[in-house]
């Protein structure tokens, strides 16, 4: 396998992890610093791991999920953001917003390559001597196999976590038999618009297990499929029991179609399309002489047989490229110290995640930064308004700019999902304090069960 180094130069530019929108925005806020930044992305396109859920409709309309660096660099184009009222999906944002922002970059783009390490040069993480001096080296594959060396006087790691979904098992690690059982489990919300995917869930009985803004989109699509196939019913496998919170704000939420999307999710099972296992900590999966699929919980109850299982228990990050670097992560989340009491859910059960910038996202080794959805490790509830914040106060950092980056310029709506995940046995513990809901009362958006779900990773 060839090996081609990249030759350095006396300013070696800023390498960002993946092109999707935190990456692309991290890159405008770079070119916007005079800054030189180079992005590098595994996939054929901009926005990757955004095409794979095309078809799924965002909860935050485009006035939430545009970067202003990002639009700034796309006005001299005749660029013009979509109605900033209105609910993309994950194919609109990529087709309308993301492609564009990467075309305007050019060259500052590299598609079909793959990270595969990141380091200072000459100096594993044991090493002192020297160590803040040397620049980094970040290694990488080409789609032909190639390998490369990239000099950069920063490393923003916006790669996501999509690559890298949770499993079954209550444990955190593959329930028994789950990985033989490969065949009837999808760890993404199908697209039911494809006759192909429609065939394996109509007129079966599915498991969707997981209780996030993911499982509410499954169980609405396949409840709308169950409309036209009444043979069609889900099971939907809770690991704590069903209260107040358990559908996310509702009427209450600030973010409207995310509470739409909750009562939608509701109405699956009002209207028998959805049972509920609640409680049910799956421990293994065990094939029938029929090929159908039992999930057994770790208390001994087992489900009746399902055709197909849906898993949506939320995403990890993917940390193997950078064990030569010196990171501090939390030990439950996997998030940066400073950042993970604000965002984790054992803590919150329902309150604001705070904008945040280069101070909580800072690690031991000086300029490494995880941004955007992967900086929130196995936490929920981030929102693309949160990782634009967090580029423009890293990128501005970079540049030697520290009253910018210590400024924060951000207001978020509340999280509208009371209960934190520490509170599953008891969820009318999860509710929230003084004031009686977690969120104020916003106008009421109404998606009905024939219109597409609103959701998404944003």
């Amino acid at each position: 396998m060839p090996i081609n180094s990249v030759p350095t130069t006396e300013q070696p530019p800023v390498v960002v992890v993946g092109a999707g929108p935190i990456g692309l925005a991290a890159a405008a806020h770079l070119v916007e610093r005079g800054i030189e930044p180079l992005v590098l992305e595994a996939g054929p396109s901009a926005g990757t791991a955004v095409r794979a859920w095309a078809h799924v409709r965002l909860f935050s309309p485009w006035a939430e999920i545009t970067d202003p660096a990002a639009e700034k660099l796309l006005a001299p184009t005749g660029w013009t953001r979509p109605d900033a009222a209105a609910y993309p999906t994950g194919g609109d944002w990529a087709e309308k917003y993301l492609q564009p922002l990467a075309d305007v970059l050019g060259d500052k783009v590299r598609y079909g390559t793959t990270v595969t390490g990141v380091a200072r040069a000459g100096r594993d993480r044991i090493v002192d001597s020297g160590r803040d001096e040397q620049p980094f080296v970040v290694h990488v594959r080409t789609v032909d196999g190639r390998e490369e060396r990239i000099t950069a006087r920063a490393v923003l790691d916006a790669s996501g976590t999509w690559s890298t979904p949770g499993p079954m098992g209550a444990d955190g690690l593959p329930a028994l038999g789950e990985k033989a059982a490969a065949d009837r489990i999808s760890y993404r919300v199908p697209d039911l618009s494809d006759p192909s995917v429609r065939a394996r869930y109509a007129g079966k009985r599915t498991a969707v297990v997981g209780s996030g803004a993911s499982a509410f989109t499954a169980l609405a699509h396949l409840a709308d499929l169950a409309e036209e196939d009444h043979a069609t019913h889900a099971v939907w496998i809770l690991r704590r029991g069903i209260g107040t919170d358990t559908y996310g704000g509702g009427k209450a939420d600030q973010l409207p179609a995310r509470g739409a999307l909750g009562l939608r999710a509701k109405a699956a099972v009002d209207n028998g399309h959805a049972g509920a296992a609640t409680g049910f900590r799956i421990e293994a999966v065990e094939r029938t002489t029929d090929d159908r699929l039992v999930l057994i919980a770790e208390d001994g109850r087992r489900l009746d047989p399902v055709d197909e299982v849906i898993v949506l228990t939320g995403f990890r990050p993917d940390l193997s490229f950078l064990s030569e670097i010196r990171l501090g992560l939390d030990e439950r989340l996997q998030a940066p110290i400073a950042l993970a009491p604000l965002i984790d859910p054992n803590v919150h059960s329902c309150g604001t995640v705070y904008p945040h910038g280069v101070n909580e996202l800072s690690h031991p080794e000086q300029g490494v930064y995880l941004v955007g959805m992967k900086s929130y490790g196995r936490a929920p509830t981030f929102l693309a308004m949160t990782g634009y914040e967090q580029v423009r106060s890293v990128t501005a950092a970079i540049a030697g700019d520290r009253e910018a980056a210590e400024r924060v310029e951000l207001t978020l709506p509340e999280t509208g999902v009371c209960g934190g995940a520490g509170l599953f046995d008891d969820p009318d513990a999860a509710q929230g304090g003084e004031g009686g809901g977690c969120c104020g009362a916003p106008s009421t958006l109404q998606i009905g069960l024939g219109a597409p779900a609103a959701s998404g990773g944003c």
